[in-house]
């Protein structure tokens, strides 16, 4: 297997004038990459997505927004050159909850008009890309679907890293994505164990088999550090919204019930257990589909699990609330689901309705998380491209 780490290289005239830390950042959404960028320095210089109710937030957050536009109508020649690309592409078809139709179906398969844009662009494409995506992007189709989009990015001169970042190093928030680095510029071979010893928290057992096994694949060797550890706790303390018992969102008596009713009995006995304490306890649930029917599964930590979008009641997340011998349930506000993605309450969120944003803030990325890669992963190779 050949394993690469950049070394400085010439610049052509061309890419040399591109100012360091810029970025082109395709699929924007709401805006939470460019929102963790900026918190490192980066400047957004270009961004794209198809959109409108997506580019309303993106535009309430920072006061602009792009042209809503299919990536596949997008002209390499009209994007500016950046240093950095961006690419968060649609997740619908790798996802474990969706339909697995991969990296060519109708959504995900959206990654080859950022490849189109790339190729069209030529000696003016970005020096580095990062891709993010879902894990079940690793199994899908075999990992086939993750060999063929590596490839073809070596196949435009880059050299490839790829790593798992959790957001729960950041926030309370189980919240695990697969991030893909590639670089172009001159390489040099290095010795593959240095990749291995990173921990499984950057390279779980699935991946490292994965890269190990894809030796076609030209990979980059990137000096990243360990993530912080895991968070154990936070969400009753940072992300709970405080709403008084009066409140219109808390679920009428019946409802509660019924998801009462729904639980697996060892969940059951734990929030009855919450509900005998003098203080109130904080847990998020799913309303999940399992072959005895529908069932309410609670965390028994004080962590939230995986934001969704909110298609269809399953894909929602939801809150029991139990201690002071009652036990009352809602739906988490826009606001939990911006705080557990890393947005600051001072960002407003304009959007026309809840369920709008609910699904734009579980499609989106978790702003530490990028901003710790872009503070300790992508300046070193920024620095080194351009020094």
């Amino acid at each position: 297997m050949t394993v690469v780490a950049l070394q400085k290289t010439a610049l052509p005239a061309t890419e040399a004038a591109v100012a360091p830390l810029t970025v082109a950042e395709y699929f924007a959404g709401i805006g939470l990459f460019r929102m963790g960028l900026e918190l490192a320095g980066w400047r957004v210089i270009y961004a794209n997505d198809w959109s409108a109710e997506r580019a309303q937030i993106y535009g309430g957050f920072f006061g602009d927004s792009y042209p809503v536009q299919d990536i596949f109508s997008v002209a390499g020649e009209d994007v500016p050159a950046a240093t950095l690309a961006t690419c968060s592409f649609p997740c619908i078809d790798l996802s474990l909850a969706g339909k697995r139709k991969g990296i060519n179906g109708e959504h995900s398969g959206a990654f080859w008009g950022f490849c189109d844009i790339l190729k069209k662009q030529g000696r003016h494409a970005p020096l580095i890309v990062l891709l993010e995506n879902v894990t079940g992007w690793l199994s899908s189709n075999g990992g086939e679907d993750f060999y063929e989009a590596a490839r073809s990015l070596n196949d435009l001169g880059y050299a490839c890293d790829v790593f798992m970042l959790n957001a729960r190093c950041f926030v309370p928030q189980s919240r695990p994505r697969l991030f893909l680095v590639g670089v172009k510029g001159a390489h040099r071979a290095v010795d593959w164990p240095l990749v291995a010893s990173r921990s499984e928290r950057l390279l779980p057992p699935a991946l490292r088999q994965l890269m190990m096994g894809n030796q076609r694949i030209r990979w980059a060797f990137l000096d990243i550090p360990e993530p912080p550890q895991y968070k154990t706790a936070g969400f009753s303390s940072d992300i709970a919204e405080k709403l008084p018992p009066e409140d219109s969102r808390w679920w009428p008596k019946w409802k509660v019930d019924k998801h009462l009713a729904m639980m697996p009995p060892p969940h059951l006995a734990m929030v009855t257990d919450l509900s005998r304490r003098k203080t109130d306890s904080f847990r998020t649930f799913f309303r999940r589909r399992r072959t005895e029917g529908q069932r309410a599964e609670v965390r028994s930590d004080d962590i939230a699990g995986c934001l969704r979008t909110a298609v269809g009641g399953s894909g929602k997340q939801f809150m029991v609330v139990a201690g002071r011998n009652a036990i009352r349930m809602r739906t988490l506000t826009v606001r939990e689901y911006a705080r557990l993605q890393g947005v600051p309450d001072r960002f407003p969120i304009m959007a026309k309705s809840e369920r709008q944003s609910l699904n734009a803030f579980g499609d989106a990325v978790c702003v530490p998380v990028v901003a710790w890669i872009a503070k300790k992963v992508l300046p070193p190779l920024a620095a080194q491209i351009y020094r």
